[in-house]
């Protein structure tokens, strides 16, 4: 049954007739309602002509709509919907405009898909999917897009396409991202390339999308930006490879975030800008804040952080110990390019307590410039360290104190790389007091030297310990031989020798050492004269007993007295060879010889 109708406020005339039998190509299409609009002129003038038909169909199902689509002209959507929509409902509402020869000249589609399942791959789903459209020959609107997918929201979405000279895609949604332990390997093929991300990795979060595409007519990419905000709720990382550093007591094995706001814009010109801000914790306890804004720009990274940090700290090069649950704030402002890091300041407070750095440059781990270093750390409400280290032409390190009472300990550490091998400078040091091991304390430290590829090769210097006792250390090198020649003489041998078992427990005496270095291996002479050793071993004690000295000398309990002692070494790559130990006293005399390895087995 056909009715004519005429729309009196349009002066359109139109044909209607409801559920037609329509078939494609013997395949049916399931429409409810079609109405033919005629130009009312044409019809006068008995030239009819269509200006418009309004398709309106049932409710089609996705097994019904693949039927359909296979007999059409083949597309990436056609193939889209045939091969990745498993289930689903569709709704349209369709308006076919024609010319006056029934060419069709534009069409707008509008409706609503209904429980949708589509499959991505064998792990990624997008359920029960809803959106409304509208659709003309050059634009395409999604709107109110909601989807599910296993650990994934999308909700709110909506979707431009534009298509003129170029095609435009714009669209926002909201995510709301719930990762765990029960779905995280669904997403592990799509986050490879990102460190620290494992099957521990858990992530809550709600974020707003932005994205706008523009392609050419061929589909390449002219340009696109990408950006979004939201909140990070939860965010924890368990390190394949804990984290280990020579400055914490602990290795760091997770790190937690909460609470965090978050945004990331990536664009088609190569660079991006993430910005955070919340609170982490690496003890799984005490939360602390943190901020970081990370640019990326043509291969460059340019970070700055901002945090609190609670747990122990230690920097024995300058004896400072952070105390568990003090709160420092750290600030790091760093460009990384390639092999290249440039640490354009570090800054660490805690309390009184200040360490500066500014525009330190490392190339492939090696230490290339640095502009200034400034160290005031105070411990017990007494000042420890008071230095500046300026890097200019001359390294010149000056101060009121410094605190060395681990340096022995730090300068026989061994080390396979040495960051410094790229400085080639002249040195000078002055530092008026320097504390040193055994409550000892040098003043008036002077130095100058000369350093190569980060070694010394030529040392000047002296420092006072009061009461007519000095320390020397003087370096030479040799041009023709590049052997360098070291001596040092000390009024007081034990800050030098706190670090050796061999010596613990010497008091009083003079040191004398020469040493002969060639490349890896010295071959050294260390000698000290009219010293004690007190609390000696009890065997040695027992042997003093044999002599009326040696029973002096413990009835005085003031130590066994020695008249010399001589040692000859030779170091090689961490191997030190005893030669010979001669110790001659009044009461006991000591002959030794023997080695120590690299790993610290000791043999004498």
């Amino acid at each position: 049954k056909i009715k004519f109708k005429l729309n009196i406020k349009n002066f359109d005339l139109f044909l209607e007739t409801k559920n037609p039998k329509l078939t494609y190509k013997n395949e049916a299409i399931p429409l409810q309602d079609l109405k033919v609009y005629l130009d009312f002129i044409s019809l006068i003038k008995s030239k009819p002509k269509v200006d418009r038909i309004n398709l309106s169909a049932t409710e089609i199902e996705a097994k019904q709509l693949k039927k359909i689509i296979i007999k059409l002209k083949p597309s990436n959507l056609n193939s889209l919907i045939v091969n990745k929509v498993e289930t689903g409902q569709l709704r349209i509402n369709l308006d076919l405009y024609f010319s006056d020869n029934l060419d069709l000249k534009n069409f707008i589609a509008k409706g609503a898909v209904k429980n949708m399942n589509l499959k991505i791959n064998n792990n990624l789903n997008l359920k029960k999917t809803d959106f409304n459209f509208f659709s003309d020959s050059s634009d395409i609107l999604i709107k109110n897009i909601y989807s599910k997918m296993n650990g994934l929201l999308v909700k709110n979405g909506n979707l431009q396409i534009s298509k003129n000279n170029e095609i435009k895609i714009k669209s926002n949604f909201v995510t709301d991202i719930i990762i765990d332990k029960n779905n995280i390997v669904n997403f592990l093929p799509y986050l490879k390339n990102i460190n620290q991300i494992n099957t521990k990795t858990v992530l809550n979060a709600n974020v707003e999308n932005f994205l706008d595409v523009t392609f050419d007519n061929t589909l390449k990419v002219i340009n696109y930006n990408y950006s979004n905000k939201g909140k990070v709720n939860k965010l924890y990382f368990n390190f394949d490879k804990p984290i280990k550093s020579s400055f914490l007591n602990r290795d760091i094995d997770n790190l937690k975030i909460k609470n965090s706001d978050v945004s990331i814009n990536y664009d088609s010109e190569k660079k991006s800008i993430i910005n955070a801000s919340g609170k982490y914790t690496i003890d799984n306890n005490n939360y602390q804040k943190y901020s970081i804004e990370n640019k990326f720009l043509d291969g460059t990274f340019n970070t700055s952080l901002n945090f609190e940090f609670l747990q122990n700290l230690n920097l024995d090069f300058i004896n400072y110990k952070k105390d568990l649950n003090k709160t420092a704030k750290i600030f790091l402002k760093i460009v990384n390019k390639k092999n290249l890091i440039e640490l354009k300041e570090l800054k660490y407070e805690e309390d009184k307590n200040l360490i500066l750095i500014k525009d330190l440059k490392i190339h492939k781990k090696n230490i290339v410039s640095l502009k200034n270093i400034q160290v005031k750390t105070f411990k017990n409400g007494n000042l420890k360290n008071d230095f500046n280290l300026d890097y200019g032409e001359k390294i010149r390190i000056i101060g009121n104190k410094y605190d060395a009472n681990n340096l022995s300990k730090i300068l026989n550490k061994k080390s396979k790389n040495n960051i410094l091998s790229k400085i080639n400078k002249e040195v000078e040091i002055d530092l008026k007091n320097i504390d040193t091991p055994l409550s000892e304390r040098l003043k008036n430290f002077r130095l100058i030297g000369v350093l190569k590829k980060g070694k010394f090769v030529k040392i000047s210097s002296k420092g006072d310990f009061g009461n007519n006792m000095f320390l020397d250390i003087t370096m030479k090198s040799d041009k023709v031989s590049n052997k360098k020649y070291l001596e040092i003489y000390s009024d007081l041998p034990q800050p030098l020798l706190s670090e050796y078992n061999f010596f613990k427990g010497l008091s009083k005496g003079v040191l004398t050492f020469s040493s002969i270095i060639d490349g890896n291996t010295s071959t050294s002479k260390l000698v000290i004269d009219n010293f004690k050793i007190v609390n000696a071993p009890g065997v040695i004690k027992l042997l003093s007993l044999a002599d009326f000295g040696g029973l002096a000398d413990l009835a005085e309990g003031d130590g066994l007295s020695f008249e010399k002692m001589e040692v000859n070494m030779s170091n090689s790559e961490g191997h030190l060879k005893l030669t010979e130990l001669v110790a001659i006293g009044p009461s006991i005399s000591v002959l030794m010889e023997g080695y120590k390895e690299a790993s610290g087995l000791t043999s004498l």
